[in-house]
């Protein structure tokens, strides 16, 4: 395991900390504000410690300064949820003279935010002369922002290799513990769950948990590619075309590993992608020419959260329907439901399944709810992240 905050001294230093606050913004308003939550213990331990801490995160993907992307309303809620003023330095440099001089100025246990990182174009690429100024803030680097951990950044990565001394936070620390456990030495049986989109955003997940998973569940949209490599018709349901005979390797290989891989039996269908269209409940294999598929069937919620009972380590990775349209979440609350209800370690695995399942009000029945999707998805896939590996593992550079 990684160095953590319980393990560096930081009292007078200037801490930087690297978060995940890429909240949702509506009309500039914070929408949900979980990941700004996620981050305080980190901040609170530091805090308490007597470090001067200086905050970093992404927002958005801006191709540099824009006004809709600013981190200023974090640095208001995040104030509020701390109880203390959280100085904003609204640079769109990031990092300059003047920032340098506002963080020279921090006293101990004093908290400032810099300016979203993605104004800087070379944030993405990683490159030498952001890092650097990065680094001129700070004694101390912290990553708790496993979110962006799958990301090789400046401030994920880059910074990690010019600061003297690193660390993850409390968040990186339990992100990494369960998910490593999960895919260890899980408790079994073990059984994982995969929905969303595409085959092709999961193609080494499938893979990889196949060789680990007593169970494999498959529903969203991603199934009807499935039902293609079955043979069944699928009307105007989400197909990837190119990853049939892909499918029908995973079928296949289940069979081979002796891994139970189980896949809607029956599927809800409508005309119209909205939220009162008409719809119908038909068997996988008798979807009608101009139907599409948007949830599982009643048939598939019950067998799903028949092969859920007695698992002892569950991982959920993708809602089963369009779950943002109340008729479409059914077969998503039903495994939600199905899982508050085990007497096992529930993993959910970012994402869009995150927020079904805080959406449906199961967020405090899970054992861990990720706070990166894509990340988690790289880690279950056996992918070692880089802002994970940076930290503790470089020798800093002369001269920054």
């Amino acid at each position: 395991m990684k160095k953590t905050v319980n393990d560096i001294q930081v009292k007078g230093k200037r801490v930087l900390v690297r978060c995940d606050f890429n909240v949702p913004l509506i009309d500039g308003k914070i929408s949900d504000d979980n990941r700004i939550v996620a981050a305080l213990p980190t901040l609170r331990k530091l805090i308490a410690d007597g470090g001067r801490l200086v905050l970093c995160s992404h927002l958005g993907k801006p191709k540099g300064p824009d006004a809709k992307a600013t981190l200023a309303p974090v640095a208001e809620r995040l104030a509020e949820h701390l109880g203390k003023p959280v100085k904003f330095l609204a640079d769109d440099a990031v990092v300059s003279d003047a920032v340098r001089e506002a963080v020279n100025a921090l006293k101990d246990g004093e908290v400032a935010l810099l300016q979203n990182t993605r104004f800087r174009p070379e944030e993405g690429k990683n490159e030498e002369a952001f890092s650097k100024d990065l680094a001129s803030l700070a004694d101390v680097y912290v990553n708790d922002a496993f979110g962006s951990a799958h990301r090789a950044h400046c401030s994920t990565v880059g910074v990690a290799a010019l600061v003297g001394e690193s660390a993850v936070g409390y968040l990186m620390e339990k992100e990494l513990k369960f998910l490593g456990e999960a895919v260890d030495k899980p408790v079994r049986p073990f059984v994982a769950i995969l929905g969303g989109l595409k085959v092709s955003d999961k193609i080494g997940v499938i893979n990889a948990l196949l060789e680990k998973v007593d169970k494999l569940i498959i529903g969203g949209a991603m199934a009807y590619t499935f039902f293609r490599a079955q043979g069944y018709g699928t009307g105007t349901s989400i197909v990837e075309e190119d990853r049939i005979d892909y499918a029908k390797e995973m079928i296949q290989k289940a069979k081979d590993k002796g891994v139970e891989l189980l896949l809607p039996i029956d599927t809800m269908i409508t005309k119209e992608f909205k939220a009162d269209a008409e719809w119908q409940c038909v068997d996988a294999d008798a979807i009608p020419d101009g139907w599409q598929g948007l949830d599982i069937g009643a048939k598939t919620q019950k067998r799903f959260t028949e092969a859920l009972q007695g698992a002892k380590t569950v991982i959920w990775n993708g809602p089963m329907g369009v779950f943002e349209f109340p008729v479409f979440a059914q077969g998503t609350l039903a495994l939600a439901k199905a899982m508050a209800e085990l007497d096992a370690t529930t993993i959910i695995g970012g994402g869009d399944s995150a927020a079904a399942v805080i959406q449906l009000g199961f967020a405090d029945k899970m054992s861990h709810i990720s706070t990166g999707g894509g990340a988690s998805l790289e880690f279950l896939e056996g992918k070692k992240l880089p802002g994970v590996e940076a930290v503790n593992a470089s020798t800093p550079k002369a001269g920054v």
